[in-house]
């Protein structure tokens, strides 16, 4: 199977549409292609100006995958590349930049799955637009208790003056994400976000954790900071995971989180939600934002 689109002026053939990307839904690289076409007016503005660690999966997500942070000598000259500087060595990483849909459907048809962003920009590597908390609850804790935690954390952004953004994963957990003014470097949001998460788990140290190794968190949920870092990356608005049913991190707004889990869209429902709903994230990054951080 095959295909044409036509794509912000650039012409993308579909190559082995009908390859199994989720062979237990029997959902194929068209599907992934057009999964990703639904979603790119909103999916775009997050990745845009943003260096790009991708997710590939050439024979689907059973087959096995790998990350890829330099960009292919094979991709065409018109997708966008930005040259990343890697602390402590002399080379450096050239990331791919994702500014209009059809780069994104371009490495869709690259078997690409995932979508990861780093939170800073191409131009100021070294200070976030955004800051990120990532809720990683052991397996087994019901979803009631994982809503609660979000909860909590958004309540901290708030007293520290930052505005909270909650998305789904489509894993485990949630993230909770605030708009920074970029005037602060990755060092110091980091010492504030770990005061900040650090605080949390103190305060109800039965329930959170800020532990780094497994086997001391016991049942507890993990509150991850290790995102706020040079070079590191979260999980991109509306990008697909290579889990098994296809789910896709989702942006949500407050009054949602009480009925929605971290699984509840992907491929089969994205589309058919944003078509009735506007993106909760929309102008996230051109938001005034935080100066969370200050020393």
């Amino acid at each position: 199977m095959t295909g044409v689109l036509e794509v912000a002026g650039r012409r993308i053939e579909v190559s082995r549409g009908d390859k199994a990307m989720y062979p237990a839904e029997g959902i194929t690289k068209a599907d992934v292609v057009e999964h990703y076409r639904a979603v790119a007016e909103v999916m775009v503005p997050h990745l845009r100006g943003k260096p790009l660690t991708l997710r590939r999966y050439p024979d689907g997500i059973d087959a096995g995958g790998f990350f890829q942070k330099e960009a292919s000598r094979h991709f065409p000259d018109w997708v966008p590349v930005a040259e990343v500087p890697q602390r402590g060595k002399q080379d450096s990483v050239h990331h791919v930049v994702v500014d209009d849909p059809a780069v994104l459907l371009y490495l869709a048809n690259q078997a690409c799955l995932e979508f990861h962003i780093g939170l800073s920009r191409v131009d100021d590597l070294e200070r976030p637009r955004l800051v990120v908390v990532d809720l990683d609850p052991p397996e087994g804790t019901g979803t009631p208790e994982v809503r609660r935690a979000v909860r909590t954390i958004a309540r901290r952004f708030r007293d520290a003056g930052l505005d909270p953004h909650v998305q789904t994963t489509g894993g485990k957990g949630f993230h909770v994400v605030a708009p920074l003014r970029a005037r602060r470097d990755f060092e110091q949001v980091r010492a504030a976000v770990r005061e900040l998460v650090e605080a949390a788990a103190e305060a109800e140290p039965d329930r959170l954790t800020t532990e780094q190794r497994k086997d001391k968190r016991g049942d507890r949920i993990f509150l991850d900071i290790n995102r706020n870092a040079y070079g590191q990356t979260m999980i991109a608005p509306y990008s697909l995971r290579a889990r098994p049913g296809a789910p896709a991190a989702t942006p949500i707004d407050p009054g949602e989180l009480s009925r929605v889990e971290p699984r509840s869209y992907g491929l089969a429902n994205l589309a058919r939600r944003l078509a009735r709903k506007a993106d909760p994230w929309a102008g996230i990054d051109e938001a005034r934002g935080s100066d969370f951080g200050a020393r």
